[in-house]
């Protein structure tokens, strides 16, 4: 349930850790932050041309020592994941210059690392200097507040962005540039603006329609374009009013579809009420004694315990524990029993009990 004093689909204007503390406990699903990276310039970058290379040399990304950026790094990291749900996440993207810094103190708070992603830049911009490899890449480190908590992961929906291969950690995806790149008088709004792409995967995977979503790091607004654009909520913090103005006109002029929200989120097995095995039994749907079938033509079969359990041979188990004792891999075991229908006398997978019980006995989320 949201809340009603939250500031939706606003942008708010000032330092995001003042912002943070001011927003209700608890209160946010997903955040995704691109924070300053302390690149720590020493020198202009020139093109062999001898042009200017137009480098992120902003007066915001700019700390008198590690120090002071790790001081900065674990205000708002805290200020985070106080707003967060218990069962909220938090994205944040760096390069090599601060994402170790941040992925230490990310742990030090008590967030769970999940995965770090590795987004492969198709187009990245060339070392002129030819000192060091080039940078192609900059990582993204996605992690959970609680460690165990049940977290929004819509791995569906990421395999239909992939042609239907699970998704890997390393996404191949251009710089922002084109008619995408926001450009005040020829010159760019923003150095680091990040391409619709990238926020694209991040808020589809790790939300749901009508969720809230906060970028404590505004900037000129790709999070909440893309949340606009996928039916989330959005809230974004920002301290630079020309930012904010772009950002701003740049939402307003996202005219959004009225479609209905299940054309945003794939409804997946994971996402469906949680149903206890024991409660076909309660509800008269199997019995004690009555024995299951390990697959649609096996012959392996287990016999159903009053408590719920299974028993075949000397193991006894949950339907997912004597279904990996059986073929000795990981088994979702709502797939793979089967019983024998009294009417047609033939076998039947125990999901579709599962699906009565959802639809007549109202089973709670879990």
């Amino acid at each position: 349930m949201i809340r009603e004093d939250l500031p939706l689909n606003q942008i708010l204007y000032g330092d995001c850790v003042d912002w943070l503390a001011s927003l209700p406990e608890k209160s946010i699903d997903l955040i995704f932050a691109d924070p300053p990276y302390n690149l720590q310039l020493q020198n202009a970058l020139y093109r062999p041309n001898m042009t200017r290379v137009d480098a992120v040399d902003d007066h915001w990304d700019k700390f008198v020592s590690f120090q002071e950026y790790d001081d900065f790094t674990r205000a708002w990291l805290s200020a985070c994941r106080r707003v967060l749900k218990d069962t909220g996440v938090l994205w944040v993207i760096g390069s090599y210059h601060n994402i170790y810094r941040v992925g230490a103190i990310l742990q030090d708070l008590g967030y769970w690392i999940l995965n770090d992603i590795v987004w492969i830049k198709v187009n990245p911009m060339p070392n002129f200097r030819g000192v060091r490899f080039t940078n192609a890449h900059e990582t993204l480190l996605w992690a959970q507040k609680q460690k165990g908590a049940r977290y929004t992961f819509n791995h569906h929906d990421m395999k239909g962005l992939n042609e239907d291969l699970q998704m890997r950690s390393d996404w191949e995806i251009p710089l922002c540039t084109g008619k995408e790149r926001i450009k005040i008088n020829g010159e760019k709004a923003h150095t680091t603006q990040k391409p619709e792409a990238l926020l694209y995967r991040v808020i589809l995977s790790s939300s749901r329609v009508g969720d809230v979503v906060l970028d404590p790091f505004f900037g000129t607004g790709t999070t909440g374009a893309v949340a606009k654009k996928l039916k989330r909520n959005w809230i974004g913090i920002e301290r630079d009013a020309h930012y904010i103005e772009i950002a701003q006109a740049r939402i307003d002029d996202i005219q959004v579809d009225a479609l209905p929200d299940e054309l945003y989120t794939f409804t997946g097995k994971r996402n469906r009420p949680r149903v206890p095995f024991g409660m076909l039994i309660e509800n008269g749907l199997l019995r004690v004694g009555q024995w299951l079938y390990f697959g649609k033509k096996g012959d392996v079969v287990a016999q159903i315990m009053a408590n719920g359990m299974l028993k075949y041979g000397d193991v006894v188990g949950s339907i997912h524990q004597v279904g990996r004792a059986i073929q000795n891999v990981p088994c979702n075991g709502w797939d793979h029993w089967y019983y024998i229908d009294d009417k047609t006398n033939e076998r039947v997978v125990i999901d579709k009990l599962r699906e009565l019980i959802i639809k007549k006995n109202g089973a709670s989320e879990g």
